[in-house]
């Protein structure tokens, strides 16, 4: 890098909010598997804070020597659905409590894989993962879950639909946070470093996963940008995602060689915070909506989402995860503003989901909201993902106590946010068929 780039990337670093949002190892459990869980869940904990002993350290010294703030050290592991299936238990909540343990003996963020993939039917062991996912949620700290209920080959399990909104409702009446822990996906990707929704998939080594982030990049550079052509905006979007990039290569290079492992990929997705001039609403308003929710939001959101995937694939030939743009409403100062002007409700933002990144996120919701209605939110979202062969998700927080119009407290990074309008009318029948909607027929691609 020469002095002027240097100096470029300081700048972001020090003044619009740039930072690498995670670097993430993720570990195979496969060897771990063991009929005796006492014995499985010991192999579990050996193996990670064997292999990721020095993850936090090694993430504090790139930070020292290159002055890139790293916000989060994490692990993710193998879908402990899988892992579980070969002991007799009626109950996995110990496997989960053994990731927590790991996770505070490492000293990391987040550790995620207390997941289940079940887009086509149930395995052993997976409904008793999900069936435990309130308790084990609400007994740890650190542990993250994930739940794949659909996929553009496999169609939507619907039964899955439906078990999610119990989960869903039971979590949060035993903890509210349970639920943003908690991630139901359609098209779930093996490589994603962020959290809840982290996991490690069954084909991969032992990684590091580097995920980026910079809206207040984005919106720096459109500044300078005002009333030019779209086409302008995009190219300024790309080659901004192509530097921010170059950044999170560098680190991810430099962090797997130090660890002794494979170099993932970088995920370059959008993550806002609830700090000010950190928000993907802020960007798409600089593109030229007023404010976040009104007609053209959708068309700004698919243009930014694009642009940021080219840019990041020009500059690293490991991309992958999510990367694109999040849309999390308790996280984004942006969206909390256009919510409490009206102009951004649920209708819009899954119309949103459609064009970026993931889908439903950091959504809270009052605490009487029916287990079929959030089940209802679900099988929309795993639609839009399985007819548009992209991933969607849903992470929504029933506020126990809590109605329309008042706000909810999430503290640190989830930030805060206030409780939107589910529709009232019912779609009971509808979730109580169960079954699977059948995959698209574009899914017969051999």
């Amino acid at each position: 890098m020469n002095s002027q780039q240097i100096y470029e990337t300081s700048r972001m670093i020090f003044n619009e909010n740039l930072d690498v949002r995670t670097i993430t190892m993720g570990i195979s459990l496969l060897d771990c598997i063991d009929s005796d869980s006492t014995v499985a869940c010991q192999k579990i904990y050996d193996k990670i804070t064997t292999k990721a002993k020095d993850l936090v350290k090694v993430g504090q010294q790139i930070e020292a020597e290159y002055g890139i703030p790293i916000a989060n050290k994490r692990v993710t592991v193998t879908p402990i659905s899988l892992i579980a299936a070969a002991s007799q238990d009626h109950d996995y909540v110990k496997y989960a409590k053994i990731l927590d343990r790991a996770a505070k003996t490492l000293g990391i963020d987040f550790i995620g894989g207390y997941s289940a993939l079940v887009q086509k039917g149930y395995q052993t062991g997976d409904r008793t993962l999900i069936a435990s996912l309130p308790e084990a949620l609400a007994e740890t700290d650190f542990v993250c879950a994930s739940v794949n209920v659909g996929s553009t080959r496999s169609g939507i399990n619907m039964d899955a639909v439906a078990q999610m909104g119990e989960v869903v409702v039971a979590g949060s009446k035993l903890d509210m946070m349970t639920n943003a822990k908690l991630v139901i996906f359609c098209n779930a990707v093996e490589d994603n470093p962020f959290m809840a929704g982290g996991f490690h998939g069954v084909g991969e080594p032992v990684v590091i996963n580097v995920g980026v982030s910079g809206p207040g990049v984005i919106k720096t550079a459109l500044e300078k940008v005002k009333g030019e052509s779209m086409d302008v905006v995009a190219e300024t979007i790309k080659k901004t995602a192509f530097k921010v990039t170059r950044m999170g290569q560098l680190v991810g290079t430099v962090a797997a060689e130090r660890l002794g492992v494979q170099f993932g990929i970088v995920d370059l997705s959008l993550a806002p915070t609830a700090a000010a001039g950190d928000s993907v609403a802020e960007v798409l308003e600089e593109i030229g909506v007023a404010q976040v929710g009104t007609h053209g939001t959708t068309a700004a959101l698919a243009m930014l989402n694009d642009a940021v995937k080219k840019g990041g694939i020009m500059a690293c030939s490991h991309v992958g995860g999510l990367s694109g743009a999040f849309i999390p409403v308790s996280e984004d100062a942006g969206m909390i503003k256009a919510v409490n002007a009206g102009t951004l409700n649920i209708s819009k933002l899954e119309a949103m989901t459609a064009v970026c990144s993931v889908g439903l996120d950091m959504i809270a919701i009052p605490g009487d909201t029916p287990k079929e209605t959030i089940s209802a939110m679900i099988a929309d979202e795993a639609a839009i993902g399985m007819i548009n062969n992209k991933t969607t998700a849903v992470r929504v927080i029933p506020a126990p106590g809590k109605k329309v119009g008042d706000t909810v407290e999430f503290g640190g990074l989830l930030g805060y946010a206030p409780v939107m309008a589910v529709n009232k009318a019912t779609s009971t029948a509808m979730i109580n068929r169960g079954g699977l909607i059948p995959a698209p027929i574009h899914s017969f691609k051999n």
